[in-house]
């Protein structure tokens, strides 16, 4: 009787396996467009990112794709202060990581002058695809960049440094790294005078999907991997593997790694083992500070650290060959 009920359980949860990550992406996207057409599209989508991250606290519980991700690793309040302080201060209420670009639009932009070069007579949904593919060109190359140059891996390491990948280090960046991304990501769209509306969707679609990339939930995705940014895909990006972990670097979308040969899907759900060769300091300042000085960027690159080297000194110092020892190759 106990053996039947538990194969039971096995065959409900593995199909619910199929429809976790469909209703949390596609009901989210929903909830934002019910707060995008309200009179506070701002507080009303915060909501919806606040019930969603809920939604995955419970499942990763629940049913999580790894049980020992579910195991301390003594990174949580590093994690929530990098996700506060250093990619949403002003989406405190949230723990906000994308949402940043949103709330700088609705204060800064009207839709009163739009210039002739953005398509706005085309369908909000077209002008939010072609959004979200400009979009993507800029997060693909300065992803890229990040795990090819050792001057920019020494702050996206910082990310790459978690064992584990669970919803509350989503936000787990270093304010460089996130800076640049915005920056190559959002400009064109502000070159192109892209609506408001397309900048809040683009946010929005952007908060979701990184949720959700680094949710411990299980997930199957195979028929939405070689379209989206699905849990699977980006496990593999944050293996400890090089040439595992040199793959994926779309963030929303795969069009971009598609195109640039990136693209990568094993049979498995996820590798044998995240993180870096290097170390990053163990506590939040530390962390922030580290990759500005030479010692700390050899740490944070595994390489030998010399009895020179001294933390006043700058990381330009530093060699910037390419980064192939980045993550280890065994």
């Amino acid at each position: 009787m106990h053996h039947d009920q538990a194969t039971a359980e096995t065959t409900f949860s593995y199909l619910l396996s199929f429809l976790w990550w469909p209703l949390l992406y596609f009901g989210a996207l929903i909830g934002a467009g019910f707060a995008f057409a309200s009179n506070a599209p701002i507080m009303w989508f915060n909501a919806v990112y606040a019930a969603l991250l809920g939604a995955i606290v419970l499942l990763e519980r629940a049913t999580p794709h790894r049980a020992e991700w579910l195991e301390h690793d003594g990174e949580m309040l590093n994690d929530i202060g990098h996700t506060l302080l250093t990619k949403g201060a002003a989406q405190l209420a949230v723990a906000a990581t994308s949402i940043v670009p949103m709330a700088v639009a609705t204060a800064t932009r009207t839709d009163e002058h739009v210039s002739q070069l953005w398509p706005t007579h085309w369908p909000l949904i077209a002008q939010v695809v072609l959004a979200l593919a400009i979009a993507e060109f800029g997060l693909y190359w300065s992803h890229r960049i990040a795990h090819e140059n050792l001057f920019f891996w020494r702050f996206h390491a910082l990310h790459h440094s978690v064992v584990r990948l669970w919803v509350v280090n989503t936000g787990r960046f270093h304010a460089v790294d996130s800076l640049i991304k915005m920056a190559l990501s959002q400009a064109p769209l502000y070159l192109l005078d892209a609506p408001l509306q397309v900048f809040l969707w683009v946010g929005a679609v952007t908060a979701i999907t990184g949720l959700l990339t680094h949710c411990n939930v299980e997930t199957r995705t195979a028929l939405f991997d070689p379209v989206f940014a699905t849990p699977k895909l980006h496990r593999w990006h944050h293996s400890k593997t090089l040439k595992e972990g040199n793959s994926n670097y779309c963030e929303n979308i795969m069009i971009w790694d598609h195109v640039f040969g990136t693209y990568l899907n094993p049979g498995k759900a996820s590798p044998d083992r995240l993180g870096i060769s290097g170390k990053v300091a163990p506590d939040f300042i530390g962390q922030i500070v580290q990759p500005f000085s030479r010692k700390g960027a050899r740490q944070i690159l595994g390489q030998r650290v010399e009895s020179g080297d001294e933390d006043g000194k700058s990381a330009n110092e530093t060699a910037s060959a390419p980064a192939v020892g980045r993550i280890s190759e065994a």
